[in-house]
């Protein structure tokens, strides 16, 4: 291969690669936050522990979640944290990791989500939210977060769950957390084509309480998000016997 004459854009970025100081990827704007966390600091981070559930339904999407957080999943740091939350008209995101990471995430979601129906005058598509979460996963500073992504658009009702590292996964249905064995049995006993809301609601609220009675980083109740067409309804209940 013939060397690129000196002083073309084909030398210079040679020269960038060559050994130099200098990045191919220069000049920037800025970058993105970096942590030092340790082992040891992972342990006095306050996590989730969690079991979060999202399901379609004929009428949309249900999702759930347990009420606790935890420390190193050995202390019960909170019992009435609210692990799913509106990012979107139609749409919410269930947190499960880290709760500094899920909070900025779900922060982040909503701002993006805000910017881009003002700009464009419509609202984002869910497999544009998806998109969004994967590569803010991906390539961001959120610190262990894995939530659960539900909402409705015109091509119909969509659960998807993103991983750490990006992944997106669209399903029927799909569960979070340290408790996700447990409630993943339920769902595969219990879920079916053609649910309603309300029986949703009730598959996912047992889901919930059979990860609450064996798994020590859920519990304390459960959060349930109703997603419709007229929008995104939440409610808490600290005794599952009010919705089952």
């Amino acid at each position: 291969m013939r060397t690129p004459m000196h002083g073309s854009e084909f030398s210079r970025n040679m020269d960038r690669l060559d050994g130099g100081e200098t990045s191919p990827y220069e000049p920037q704007i800025g970058s993105l936050p970096e942590n030092n966390f340790s082992k040891d600091d992972l342990e006095n981070v306050n996590k989730t522990g969690t079991t979060t559930i999202g399901l379609a339904t004929d009428e949309g999407v249900v999702m759930a979640t347990d009420m606790r957080a935890s420390l190193g999943g050995r202390f019960v740091s909170n019992k009435n944290v609210q692990k799913v939350e509106q990012i979107h008209p139609n749409a919410a995101l269930t947190m499960a990791g880290s709760v500094g990471g899920a909070q900025s995430f779900i922060q982040t979601m909503r701002i993006e989500s805000n910017l881009y129906e003002t700009r464009r005058g419509e609202h984002m598509s869910m497999q544009a939210l998806s998109t969004l979460a994967g590569n803010l996963l991906r390539g961001g500073p959120f610190f262990i977060v894995s939530p659960i992504l539900g909402g409705l658009d015109e091509d119909g009702h969509h659960v998807y769950s993103i991983d750490p590292a990006g992944g997106v996964m669209s399903d029927d249905y799909t569960v979070t957390g340290s408790g996700m064995q447990l409630a993943y049995g339920v769902l595969e006993q219990e879920y079916t084509e053609g649910l309603s809301n309300e029986e949703g609601k009730q598959i996912a609220a047992h889901g919930i309480k059979s990860a609450v009675e064996r798994d020590t980083g859920s519990g304390d109740g459960v959060f349930l998000a109703e997603i419709t067409e007229e929008g995104v309804e939440i409610q808490g209940h600290k005794d599952f016997d009010d919705v089952l």
